[in-house]
């Protein structure tokens, strides 16, 4: 005689089958690739210059830790270049510091590119990996944006748009824990963030020497406004596919 499967008895074990049932349906509609499944799908990562140089990283004692932790430093110069500006009266020191702030935004875009593909790529994957993968974001990510209200004379902007900005990423992790799905979706994602404030520093740089004198914090300001609408957006969509997800 064949032996019956046990049925869920209570309302509550039905509902956990049909959440793993789901769950398992998502995973499997996603793209099979060679990288995780929670790593964040970036065009670079399959370029030739970040191939080339993963490699060369991989082959020193340079571990991916240490890669995020550069993360942080680049966030506190760029902390400090933007905290200067309000303490220096030439237009050409205010838009150097400008310029070097929005260096330090791609050379933490960069740590984040290549401390991932040093530790997959190249085998170098720790046990306390994942916290040294998340952990220097949201740091950098306060600093930075903070920075900014600073540079804006609107520090409290700034706050704003940092707190919204962890937010975000709370919102990513909570769905992993919850049903193991990944959502990076934006429209104000960590390289958006990025992205925009970088622009905004070198257009920032640009205005201050050949426009009015501290043009650059309006301009600072609006980039700040539109981060803060472009994080509470991704909040809600996040949020939003999250529960539909677990009806």
């Amino acid at each position: 005689m064949r032996r019956q499967e046990k049925q869920p008895t209570t309302a509550s074990d039905q509902e956990q089958l049909r959440l793993q049932a789901r769950t398992q349906e998502q995973r499997r509609a996603q793209p099979e690739t060679d990288a995780p499944v929670d790593r964040r799908p970036l065009a670079s990562r399959s370029t030739r210059w970040a191939v080339s140089l993963s490699q060369h990283l991989a082959a020193t004692a340079i571990t991916p830790n240490q890669i995020s932790y550069c993360s942080i430093v680049a966030a506190v110069l760029a902390l400090l270049l933007l905290m200067a500006t309000s303490q220096l009266d030439s237009s050409g020191w205010i838009s150097l510091c400008l310029l070097l702030a929005a260096v330090m935004c791609q050379l933490r875009l960069l740590c984040n590119l290549m401390d991932g593909m040093v530790a997959i790529e190249a085998g170098k994957q720790t046990r306390d990996g994942a916290v040294w993968n998340e952990l220097p974001d949201r740091i950098a990510d306060v600093l930075f944006l903070v920075g900014a209200g600073m540079a804006a004379g609107f520090i409290s902007l700034g706050w704003a748009a940092a707190a919204l900005a962890v937010s975000t990423a709370y919102v990513r992790e909570l769905g992993k824990g919850i049903d193991g799905v990944v959502d990076f979706a934006g429209p104000m994602a960590k390289p958006h963030r990025m992205a925009l404030l970088t622009l905004a520093l070198l257009l920032a740089a640009i205005v201050n020497l050949f426009a009015e004198p501290l043009l650059y914090q309006q301009i600072l300001e609006w980039t700040l406004w539109l981060l803060c609408a472009g994080c509470l957006a991704t909040l809600y969509r996040r949020s939003s596919a999250l529960l539909q997800r677990l009806q």
